[in-house]
């Protein structure tokens, strides 16, 4: 079944050559295949980081990217939720089929010392070309993320001290993979009991943020809004207590660029080094470590994070002086709250018209406008499942945020001042610590 125990280098998940897996190919749906070796006069796409696949139940195959693969076993009851077509069916039975027939034949020995000693060739191969710099027009750099986290060593874990404060629904995806990929992780947590796991999986413990900060290299925090991002620098027991010459603060919270300045100062001022780091993504990107990194501030301080970075996302991007990094995540944030209001407005009023809100989802994921997101937030709707991935109260704080931005640029915003209003109205119905495509509740109350 796996074809002479290839691993692909080009996968956080480690894939096989003969393993099934689900892929998706531009706007159609998620569909059961198979990694196979392309035709020799068959290139591979420039600069992709992919796997040829052959499609089940059709004669179709193609070059997928690895972040549109997941795994067939841990996926196949929400994939067969999503899709009820009968080639799909016929699919997901040729399958069935297919694993039947391969059980019983010869499996990786993973306990043979020459299966650890090509694992371990491979990785080496992967070592030292992990960090892809590249520098653009705009004297912008991306860092882009590892493409194996599987095999260890893939990623070679920073000498410096990490420490990490704020283990919420982002924060503890991030700790959970800078541990797996060897970093030495001191956290701290403003309720003391999260970080238990975490010490468990070989973190060290702070008491307070003064003291990580002292204690580590770098210290990276990730919490809900610009207040508690002050407060953690600025109030008692505070990161500024411990900041020394030489010593990083990395800061990841979604705020506004005047506190992203305000942090950066007073980092500054006491000989520290300062960089922000917001991240684009949701609890489960970071669980993955898919997440998006925008940073600015401090480059020095970028390339010492490179493999901090590597471990909790896919690609990073560093976006110049201090304030920058705030300003795009909440342009992009306001972008996506925006779009989840318009969905739950699509959805609100198809039901009020008499038409069936799973056809208009359907129709809808073969479109030009088809994405896991639209997918994943519309089944929550239908499926009346809230539980948050990226909070309610968070997306209209952002919204808030950028329409602020906006007065201040002269710029208007209208649709996300819009849309602002309708969270906020969410919120007022007890909505705040759901999922933002809780959203919906707004049109139906």
């Amino acid at each position: 079944m796996y074809q002479g125990l290839i691993p692909s280098p080009h996968s956080k998940y480690c894939n096989w050559l003969g393993e099934t897996k689900w892929g998706k190919l531009g706007r159609y749906p998620p569909w059961p295949g198979k990694i196979v070796s392309p035709p020799k006069d068959l290139k591979k796409p420039r600069g992709k980081k992919c796997h040829f696949v052959k499609f089940f139940g059709t004669e179709d195959h193609a070059w997928i990217k690895v972040e549109q693969l997941k795994p067939y076993h841990a996926h196949k009851e929400e994939m067969i939720k999503i899709n009820k077509g009968k080639r799909f069916q016929q699919a997901v039975d040729s399958v069935e089929d297919f694993l039947k027939k391969a059980k019983g034949k010869e499996q990786p020995v993973k306990d043979d010392p020459h299966f650890h000693h090509f694992l371990l060739s491979q990785s080496e191969k992967v070592r030292g070309s992990i960090v892809d710099l590249i520098v653009k027009d705009t004297g912008s750099t991306s860092i882009q993320a590892a493409d194996s986290t599987a095999i260890n060593g893939s990623i070679t874990p920073t000498d410096k001290r990490i420490g990490f404060l704020g283990l919420g629904l982002m924060g503890s995806g991030i700790v959970s993979n800078l541990l797996k990929m060897g970093h030495v992780v001191t956290v701290w947590n403003r309720t003391a009991e999260k970080c238990d796991l975490f010490i468990q999986e070989g973190a060290r413990l702070g008491r307070t943020p003064a003291e990580v900060a002292s204690m580590c290299d770098i210290t990276f925090s990730c919490v809900s809004d610009p207040k508690a991002a002050r407060d953690l620098v600025l109030g008692p027991s505070g990161v500024l207590q411990g900041i020394r010459p030489g010593k990083c603060y990395v800061e990841m919270s979604t705020v506004d660029p005047e506190t992203i300045t305000e942090l950066s100062q007073v980092i500054t001022s006491r000989g520290g080094r300062f960089l922000e780091a917001p991240v684009a993504g949701s609890q489960q990107l970071s669980n993955d470590g898919m997440l998006v990194i925008l940073a600015a501030g401090d480059r020095t301080v970028y390339e010492d994070c490179s493999s901090c970075f590597q471990a909790m996302g896919k690609t990073s991007f560093f976006l110049g002086e201090a304030g920058n990094a705030a300003r795009m995540m909440l342009i992009l944030n306001m972008v996506q709250g925006s779009f989840m209001a318009t969905i739950a407005e699509g959805l609100t009023l198809a039901q009020a018209t008499g038409q069936s809100q799973q056809t208009f989802l359907d129709i809808l994921c073969q479109g030009q406008m088809a994405s896991t997101f639209v997918d994943q937030k519309c089944q929550n709707i239908l499926q009346g499942n809230f539980k948050p991935d990226y909070y309610l109260k968070h997306i209209q704080k952002d919204l808030r945020l950028a329409i602020s931005m906006g007065d201040m640029a002269n710029h208007p915003t209208p649709m996300a001042a819009a849309a602002n209003e309708v969270y906020k109205r969410a919120k007022a119905l007890d909505q705040s610590d759901n999922d933002i495509s809780a959203v919906y509740r707004a049109y139906i109350h």
